[in-house]
């Protein structure tokens, strides 16, 4: 895979599948839309948006293929910090890949605080698909055959992540260098789910590639995560 593939832009989003809106992006005439599960997602111009929520949760509301990228400039920290469920304080972004529901989801996520760093997660609990059955269980962080540091993120920077999956061999690039190589676990590859994008602590404006697979738009109400 290369790191230059040229995708539909994903440029409107539904909240609480009730508030619509689209516009035309780059070569493509689509209206793809999120479901935003958490927090706020704000349109700007030129098919930017912004997060200054604490905490978002968000996902593609059409089938797509496990590929992604997030093009973004990080304007700081939140004024209000939240916990993660674990307790713990992070700041951060990240991709969803195989979002099928609370329980079942591959997570690669850039960390900025404490310690700028990269994380391959999958979260996985077979037969259980919301908050209250399977709550912060069944995550397992993925070591890579190939892992390079990846830079400071500095308020005001521009950055890039992408991720592709094929079968269970996942490439990560960072600002479009290959900053991870892996296979993630085999129960992953048996569900699957559309993409999104999740934020922890932080402000920015971002746009979302991808490469939705049909028009069946779909948002779950009882998606929670």
């Amino acid at each position: 895979m290369t790191g230059n593939i040229r995708w539909p832009l994903v440029f409107c989003f539904c909240l609480s599948c009730g508030l619509l809106f689209s516009s035309d992006g780059p070569g493509s005439n689509a209206s793809e839309q999120f479901c935003i599960t958490e927090g706020r997602i704000a349109r700007l111009e030129d098919h930017w948006l912004r997060v200054d929520s604490s905490k978002m949760r968000a996902v593609l509301a059409f089938p797509s293929k496990p590929e992604v990228e997030l093009q973004f400039r990080f304007l700081g920290e939140t004024v209000e910090h939240s916990l993660l469920r674990s307790g713990a304080e992070r700041t951060q972004m990240g991709l969803k890949l195989k979002a099928q529901d609370d329980c079942n989801v591959v997570y690669v996520m850039w960390r900025f605080s404490p310690a700028s760093k990269l994380v391959v997660s999958v979260k996985s609990n077979p037969g259980q698909h919301t908050h209250v059955e399977c709550g912060n269980s069944g995550y397992t962080n993925i070591k890579g055959t190939l892992e390079t540091p990846i830079p400071k993120v500095e308020d005001g920077s521009e950055h890039s992540l992408r991720a592709a999956l094929d079968g269970n061999s996942l490439d990560v690039y960072v600002d479009r260098a290959l900053a991870w190589q892996g296979k993630i676990t085999e129960d992953a590859v048996h569900f699957d789910g559309p993409v999104g994008i999740r934020s922890d602590n932080a402000r920015f404006d971002f746009r979302f590639l991808a490469q939705p697979q049909s028009s069946a738009f779909s948002c779950d109400k009882n998606r929670t995560e």
